[in-house]
């Protein structure tokens, strides 16, 4: 009997939907949020909003996409936490009622460990032990993952996300939201070594941006003391030489990682692994270290449903099913 999974995300603000057989994605579809933009970042209520305008339709379109009926359903799967409470309970309640309806078990996964499940939706995938870099806009992780539903987290942030610092650092230039696209944009057209900003000296393997954030302010406010233009003159270098940072800090703890475990499996995740200098770069430092690299497809680093159908997956084969009274968590 094939293992016909439903799997549904709404932890922020894209709603997904999936659908997954026997291992295998046959449909990943996802509504995005534009009602955001002109507030500089996500408003939770706006976003449950929209998650309960989103999910029928997007539900429909994947159901439809993979050639699956309800009956031919196997159960359920959605995101319980991390995230916005309001926007989780939408993706909960509706998957809850569908699995009632359908008298369907339901599955409920979470959302940076899925995060993680990205490296394995399509070949080549890692082999355990994988340490995995794992970095969004709410999180950034070194993750040891010991099979497909053990994972260690090994690092992490003790206050701002790397998403975060790019999101902040692009909002402190005046660019709109989401910044960290933008920051990827310009700063492959500048000079990553024209400004320096300092890394951090935090032991051990966990990480911290905030000091980064400020060192970032004063050196614009500094700088815009004696040029008004300053950031439009120099707005291309400042952008890599910001990303440049980031990724270095990233780098240096996931090369540290590697080394204390001895794991040569590296792979990335999360909507930050999708910028284009921490992919470059940690390629580069996967041939100089001898690591075997693995980086999702772009469409499974940000938040999507395919992650939470792969991890879905391999939790229905171990018969790691919930009840209807689960609750969603805004944290892990």
């Amino acid at each position: 009997m094939s293992i016909n999974i439903l799997a549904i995300e709404s932890s922020c603000d894209e709603t997904s939907a999936a659908v997954i057989k026997d291992g295998r994605i046959y449909s990943n579809f996802i509504a995005n949020q534009t009602v955001h933009e002109q507030y500089g970042g996500v408003v939770p209520e706006l976003a449950s909003r929209a998650h309960q305008e989103n999910i029928v339709p997007v539900v429909d379109q994947a159901l439809k996409t993979a050639g699956i009926a309800t009956s031919d359903l196997t159960a359920i799967a959605f995101t319980q936490s991390p995230g916005l409470i309001g926007s989780l309970l939408v993706g909960s309640c509706f998957a809850k009622a569908m699995a009632l309806a359908l008298n369907l078990p339901l599955i409920a996964v979470q959302h940076m460990d899925a995060h993680v499940m990205a490296n394995f939706i399509e070949a080549p995938t890692p082999a355990f032990p994988f340490l995995c870099l794992t970095v969004s806009g709410g999180h950034t992780q070194i993750v040891l993952c010991k099979d497909y539903l053990h994972m260690e987290i090994i690092g992490k942030t003790l206050d701002d996300a790397a998403g975060e610092a790019f999101d902040k650092s692009a909002k402190l230039l005046g660019l709109p939201y989401p910044g960290g696209p933008l920051i990827d944009k310009y700063a492959q057209l500048g000079n990553a070594h024209r400004f320096k900003f300092t890394e951090p000296q935090i032991p051990g393997l966990d990480f911290s941006f905030s000091g980064l954030k400020t060192g970032i302010l004063y050196f614009l406010q500094e700088n815009l003391q004696k040029d008004p233009l300053f950031i439009e003159h120099h707005l291309h270098d400042i952008c890599a030489s910001i990303q440049e940072r980031i990724v270095s800090i990233l780098l240096n703890k996931l090369r540290k990682a590697a080394q204390e475990t001895g794991v040569r499996q590296i792979g990335i995740a999360g909507g930050v692994s999708a910028n284009s200098g921490l992919r470059k770069a940690i390629l580069a430092m996967g041939a100089a270290q001898g690591w075997q690299v693995f980086i999702p497809k772009f469409e499974y680093c940000t938040d999507n449903a395919a992650m939470i159908a792969i991890t879905a997956h391999y939790k229905y084969l171990a018969g790691e099913f919930v009840g209807l009274d689960v609750v969603p968590s805004p944290r892990t």
